[in-house]
């Protein structure tokens, strides 16, 4: 729908390509599985039907929680990051903000997983202004240091092997917009 409003309005032209990245990539770790999967919920099909969720969350200065509907929530907080019923695709798209790149799930995981994940302060710390910069806030220059750092992916990786997963710095083909042409300003209503 925006991309139609933008087409008409702006005569933007775009098209889809892919580009060279540096992403992480979920793999299953060494070990066995820490993670306890949910058994499939009898009434999914009747809510997924109605094609809405309603999500909620809450925070604080002592962590957030997230309630993603169908029983799905996590929260983050007190160094920890815990959930239940979370399918791949939403904990990578979680972790993503923690991480500060894009996360590919390579798991081959379908199910949805309960789970926590101890993280220490420091780590804890630069995770949280991470995903204070990903909402666009703007922080201090000691912040800012202590992010870059403490690089993300050794300390996410780490944590990761506490429930059988882990993390690989690799490059991958996403895809990206690109924008042909677009007016600067809007034809009228």
């Amino acid at each position: 729908m925006l991309q139609t409003l933008l087409a008409e309005r702006f005569q933007v032209k775009i098209h889809k390509e892919k580009k060279d990245f540096p992403v992480y990539v979920l793999l299953p770790g060494k070990g066995p599985l820490k993670m306890k999967e949910s058994p499939p919920d009898p009434d999914a099909s009747k809510d997924q039907a109605k094609d809405s969720t309603d999500v909620a969350a809450t925070g604080s200065e002592a962590g957030a929680s997230v309630n993603l509907g169908h029983g799905s929530s996590y929260s983050f907080a007190n160094n920890r990051f815990e959930a239940t019923k979370l399918t791949m695709d939403q904990f990578t798209s979680i972790f993503e903000r923690f991480a500060g790149r894009p996360i590919v799930d390579m798991t081959n995981l379908t199910g949805q997983y309960g789970f926590a994940i101890e993280f220490t302060p420091e780590d804890y710390r630069a995770m949280l202004m991470r995903v204070a910069l990903s909402a666009g806030a703007h922080l201090p220059p000691e912040a800012m240091r202590l992010v870059e750092n403490n690089s993300s992916g050794p300390a996410l990786s780490d944590a990761l092997q506490q429930i059988g997963l882990k993390l690989e710095s690799r490059k991958m083909p996403l895809d990206v917009l690109v924008i042909d042409d677009a007016l600067k300003t809007p034809s009228a209503n």
